[in-house]
């Protein structure tokens, strides 16, 4: 027997050689994903009986069921609906909940950035167990460029987790960010990056920019208050030649922004600037989705944490929160009729990752959209907010074999989203039933 195994591996050798020489590839197994039902991400309606090929991380074919195959794997989703990866594109992996000022101060005085580093490698598994196999993180709270290293170890093959775009640190005024209300001779840390004048912020992008931020975070208003006329007041952060310079700056270096703008006056200057997202929009006056509309800036509703803190952020002293909830939903419904692009986004970290972030589809589908619509929401629309398009969000041949299955038809009932028991990144098998 001892002689054996150097013999064999002598004649793989030859074989392989040979091979080469004559211009032929080693064979390679694809997998044969048999799905019951197929949602493609553009569609209005289920495909039934689909077999998708998969060659190594990409899709080979789309179409009838296959056969007997040689040197393939056949994974039997046969009575499971098929849809492309999810996408989160606002998420929070470095945060573990903050329904409170309290939740929040918590982990940026007592946990070090390491140990919060530590939960957020448990955070992206969890995402992607849930079904997103790409999330845009947008900063991470005082954590520092946490998010671009937990990115590079996923992309490593260190942890699992989902594709990432990441945005570092995020940026905002003085005095306009927590942690606030400490005594003036307290040395607290900050949950972004504090800049104030044009060139000090052309400085921090191109500081975030230079240590593995896909995106650029403003935050563009705060301290909201509702009107007597219904309309969602708050304090602008930037000014307005500020938030342009970061814009300008960002776009000259071929990145793009996304605005937190919950409010009259921050979402109005972000359009202006000419942001590439819009984060929670919860009031957006209508001429300001008319110019989304046409600029093709997308909105990133997060329509359920908003749901999630009310009560807790009322309990505790802001009962405009409460209000915030119905605000938003006539927004969204304006939004929709209006034309804006709307990307899923959930900011999952701001409510416990505990927690499903495809709740999210059922608030969207109650706010007034189609169950394809959330979905595309979720697929088509989010990859072309991150410009992935030509990788994910849609199961076609040559796209990454980015797929997801959950049992039942999620066009009858979208909460279906949040029994995903199957998951594929790149051809790599996560989860299954």
């Amino acid at each position: 027997m001892k002689m054996i195994q150097p013999q064999l591996e002598i004649l793989l050798l030859i074989g392989a050689l040979t091979a080469s020489a004559l211009g032929q590839a080693p064979p390679r197994s694809t997998t044969y994903l048999r799905c019951g039902w197929m949602f493609d991400g553009k569609s209005d309606q289920l495909q039934k009986n689909v077999t998708i090929a998969i060659d190594g991380e990409r899709i080979q074919s789309v179409g009838a069921a296959a056969g007997q195959v040689p040197n393939s794997q056949i994974v039997d989703l046969s009575r499971e609906t098929c849809l492309p990866g999810l996408i989160d594109t606002h998420t929070h992996i470095l945060l573990q909940g903050d329904m409170t000022a309290a939740d929040y101060a918590e982990q940026l005085l007592k946990q070090s950035p390491e140990y919060r580093t530590i939960l957020a490698t448990v955070n992206a598994r969890r995402a992607l167990m849930y079904g997103f196999t790409t999330i845009r993180d947008l900063e991470t709270e005082g954590a520092g460029y946490a998010d671009a290293d937990v990115k590079k170890a996923i992309n490593n093959g260190v942890i699992p987790g989902p594709r990432m775009q990441v945005a570092t640190r995020a940026l905002d005024v003085t005095g306009a960010y927590p942690l606030q209300g400490y005594a003036p001779s307290v040395d607290v840390p900050h949950g972004v990056q504090i800049v104030d004048g044009m060139e000090d912020a052309r400085k921090a992008v191109r500081e975030q920019i230079s240590h593995g931020a896909d995106w650029i975070k403003v935050y563009s208003d705060r301290s909201y208050s509702v009107r007597p006329d219904g309309v969602l007041d708050d304090i602008p952060t930037f000014t307005l030649d500020e938030l342009r310079a970061i814009v300008d700056e960002a776009h000259r270096e071929h990145h793009k922004v996304a605005s937190h703008a919950m409010a009259l006056h921050g979402v109005h200057n972000s359009v202006v600037a000419g942001v590439d997202s819009v984060e929670h929009g919860n009031y957006i006056a209508d001429d300001d989705l008319k110019a989304m509309a046409s600029q093709g800036i997308f909105y990133v509703p997060t329509i359920f944490v908003g749901d999630y803190v009310a009560q807790g952020r009322a309990a505790t002293g802001a009962p405009v929160w409460l209000k915030m909830v119905a605000i938003h939903e006539d927004t969204f419904r304006r939004a929709l009729k209006a034309g804006v692009k709307i990307a899923f986004g959930t900011d999952a970290g701001g409510f416990d990752w505990k927690i499903d972030p495809a709740r999210e589809f059922g608030y969207m589908v109650k706010f007034g959209m189609t169950p394809a619509q959330a979905i595309r929401a979720a697929t088509s629309s989010a990859a072309e907010l991150l410009d992935m398009q030509d990788d994910v969000g849609a199961i076609a041949t040559g796209k990454l074999a980015d797929i997801v299955a959950v049992p039942g038809d999620p066009l009858k009932d979208v909460t279906a989203l949040e029994q995903v028991d199957f998951v594929m990144k790149g051809g790599v098998v996560y989860k299954k039933p």
